[in-house]
């Protein structure tokens, strides 16, 4: 048998063959694009995950970065409230020592007050204890009220010589007083001068007016009180403390007061309230003039 004869044969025999090596190409090529795509999907997947955790880093950078913010602005807040209480507290000590401060003035100068409300109690007590005078002590103020009767004889300015004892005794007090304005008022009743007494004093103005000048200058001149703590005013019978109907009322309606008062400063007077003033009959030392007879 020939060689080409035993090929044929052979061929003849294996027909399996060409299909085999077709199916082995085709599960290669599919098995190298199942590769290909496997491959594919995972460097997908890979890449996905890797954009989603750099979008969770960034995310969670924002939340830290919002956070320290936050963080930062909580202990902005804090400093500035630590700073306001201490600027508080400082203020507070201040306010407190002022206060402490204002306490101790306050009460050296009840002290004083009580010292000067001793005296002239004790310099006064004779005529305190018969009625002629009445003393008083309201917020910071002293008044001592004396009738008519003890500096003046009746419906005349000039101080007796009782009154000028009253007086000498009353300056003595107030001479040492230091920090206290004195005011000295004149008071009437309702009743005018006598027919006799007008042609000397109108009407209570002038009455009490005078009268209240004469005790200012005794004082300055005998007692030693400075002139600048002294004021002198007349209000006739517009201040009554009593009834006008009565003997009693209308004694205790002619009166002087003296009264002491803390001393403001000086402030000057526009033209306008001294002509007030003047027309709501009250008069100043500076102001006013002793009516003709009064010493």
């Amino acid at each position: 048998m020939t060689e080409s004869t035993q090929h044929g044969q052979a061929q003849h025999g294996r027909p399996w063959v060409p299909w085999l090596v077709t199916a082995l190409v085709v599960l290669m090529s599919g098995g190298m694009m199942y590769l290909a795509h496997r491959g594919t999907s995972r460097a997908e997947a890979l890449a996905e995950q890797s954009r989603q955790s750099a979008m969770d880093a960034a995310t969670r950078a924002r939340d830290a970065e919002t956070a320290r913010l936050q963080l930062e602005q909580k202990l902005a807040a804090l400093e500035a409230e630590r700073t306001q209480l201490a600027t508080e507290k400082e203020q507070l000590s201040s306010e407190k020592e002022q206060l402490s401060q204002t306490v101790q003035e306050q009460e050296a100068e009840l002290a004083k007050l009580k010292a000067t409300y001793d005296d002239l109690q004790d310099k006064m007590k004779a005529e305190i204890a018969d009625g002629a005078i009445r003393l008083s002590q309201v917020e910071g103020r002293i008044q001592v009220d004396l009738v008519d009767k003890v500096l003046f004889d009746s419906g005349d300015a000039s101080i007796s010589a009782r009154g000028q004892e009253v007086l000498t005794r009353l300056g003595s007090v107030l001479a040492k007083v230091e920090d206290k304005s004195i005011q000295v008022s004149g008071h009437t009743d309702d009743s005018p001068p006598s027919q006799k007494l007008q042609s000397t004093f109108p009407s209570n103005w002038e009455l009490s007016v005078a009268r209240a000048v004469n005790v200012v200058r005794f004082l300055q001149d005998t007692g030693g009180v400075p002139a600048r703590r002294l004021v002198a005013a007349g209000y006739g019978q517009m201040r009554p403390v009593s009834t006008n109907a009565t003997p009693l009322g209308r004694a205790r309606n002619r009166r002087i007061e003296v009264l002491l008062m803390p001393d403001l400063p000086a402030k000057r007077t526009p033209a306008a309230a001294v002509q007030r003033a003047l027309a709501g009959g009250t008069a100043t030392k500076a102001q006013a003039k002793p009516a003709r007879g009064a010493k």
